[in-house]
């Protein structure tokens, strides 16, 4: 392979490890936000138990995600230097927003959170476990709007040409709210929502199988899975919007979506499916119409096909097929977890099914797959493009790199992620085991009972 597939390879690896733990703390820490907030109104000891075994998952996920992604940074620089030349004004000023905004917010207010319990008061503490949830999610807020103007750049100009070429800010708001970045973060925010969720969903259920902790484990599991509901009800019509705006902004990403070759009235929606790229058609169960109707509300109404698309401007469309169509599965799985969950609740049985205990076990990979699935769908979609219709792939990608150093350098990379991974589930595990604390002194706990 070459210096740009490798180069890719290495990133989309890189990515996709260190976005196991981001999308698990922000989860957890607007989890955390709610459960420590009904703790201080009701003054329930059981909240308090939760909130204390939670902060040590959150802890542990805070961690892995920031040794892992600092090996991106590096990666902009060594692999694709021409790319950060090009962005640097633009980048420079979200991702400078991300350090004043969400690293100092989360790192002046972390140790607090973590071992502040018999140091602040109750409303302290509390304010400081608010202030972490924000800085994680100013973290995701200033990454997806750098990627959104990948997607769909605007507020910019190009100064320079040829190599010397770069994008200038000139309307930063319009950087900001670019015309993808509104759809794409509310998209984002809410996977991430459900995989600490589920994390909870899951490791709840394994507590009801061992019949351990359970009035934790119940308690935890109902709040989780309520709020796991509302969310995933909220994916689905943020999904639609998302959707729609792929097809206006990026047709060629759209049409590789839904495997789009001929446009054509009643454009059908392909329920499962696979790509021949031989006869350049989609072999599988389709809805006559319903793609039109989706992006359009109208049936007849033909979707843009690749037929239109210049043969070097489309993307590989059997993976952004198939990637996009598993986040839909993964999608329809957690639906079927919560709410059969919420249902067995009601009826006072979930601690009976053990079926779906196992299932809810299991069910924590869930969110993870849809996540990634869903990364993979919008930056392989946008291909060959790095930064849509201005800059190519391979016009980005460093100099004066060979293929055998960014060999390499996946190799040992891969090898230290893997290793991390495994510290984590090892630890996360541990965790697991030692379970929630069974007895404490609530006055104890914090600096004064009732706060102040």
């Amino acid at each position: 392979m070459d210096v740009v597939m490798l180069s890719r390879i290495q990133f989309a690896m890189t990515s996709m490890f260190h976005y196991i733990y981001p999308p698990l703390s922000i989860g957890l820490g607007l989890y955390l936000v709610m459960i420590e907030g009904m703790y201080i109104k009701t003054k329930n000891p059981l909240y308090l138990q939760m909130t204390k075994f939670w902060v040590k998952i959150f802890a542990l996920t805070f961690a892995l995600g920031v040794a892992t992604g600092l090996v991106q940074l590096f990666g902009f620089g060594t692999n694709w230097a021409n790319y950060s030349r090009f962005v640097g004004d633009v980048f420079g000023s979200a991702l400078g927003a991300e350090g004043i905004f969400a690293f100092f917010l989360e790192a002046g207010f972390v140790g607090i959170m973590l071992f502040g319990w018999k140091k602040v008061s109750a409303k302290i503490h509390y304010f400081s476990t608010i202030c972490v949830c924000i800085g994680a999610h100013f973290s995701a807020i200033w990454i997806v709007v750098a990627n959104s103007w990948m997607q769909t750049p605007a507020g910019f100009k190009i100064v320079g040409s040829g190599a010397k070429a770069r994008a200038v800010v000139t309307d930063f708001w319009g950087m900001i709210f670019n015309p993808s970045s509104m759809d794409r973060l509310i998209h984002v925010v809410l996977g991430c929502w459900l995989a600490g969720f589920f994390l909870i969903i899951s490791i709840s259920a394994y507590y009801l199988i061992k019949q351990k902790y359970l009035d934790f484990a119940q308690k935890s599991m109902k709040v989780a899975v309520t709020f796991a509901s509302i969310v995933l009800i909220l994916q689905l019509i943020s999904a639609d919007s998302t959707a729609r705006g792929v097809a206006n902004n990026q047709p060629s990403k759209f049409a590789s979506l839904e495997g789009v070759y001929q446009t054509k009235d009643y454009t059908p929606m392909n329920l499962i499916g696979w790509v021949d790229q031989k006869t350049h058609s989609v072999k599988g169960i389709k809805i006559p119409g319903l793609l039109s109707f989706l992006v359009y509300r109208h049936f007849q109404t033909p979707v843009t096909g690749l037929n239109t698309i210049p043969q070097n401007e489309r993307p590989p469309v059997g993976i952004v097929f198939q990637t996009y169509h598993m986040m839909i599965y993964m999608w329809g799985l957690m639906v079927l977890g919560a709410f059969a969950a919420l249902i067995s609740f009601r009826k006072n049985r979930l601690e009976n099914k053990k079926w779906l205990l196992r299932f809810l076990v299991i069910s924590v990979g869930f969110p993870q797959v849809a996540n990634m699935t869903g990364w993979m769908t919008a930056e392989i979609g946008r291909q060959p493009w790095v930064v849509w219709k201005i800059l190519r792939t391979t016009h980005g990608v460093s100099p004066n790199i060979v293929a055998g150093q960014v060999l390499g350098s996946i190799i040992m990379l891969a090898t230290i992620y893997c290793f991390l991974l495994a510290v984590f589930l090892f630890l996360l595990d541990s965790k697991i085991k030692q379970g929630p604390l069974e007895e404490f002194d609530v006055a104890a706990t914090y600096k004064e009972k009732t706060g102040g």
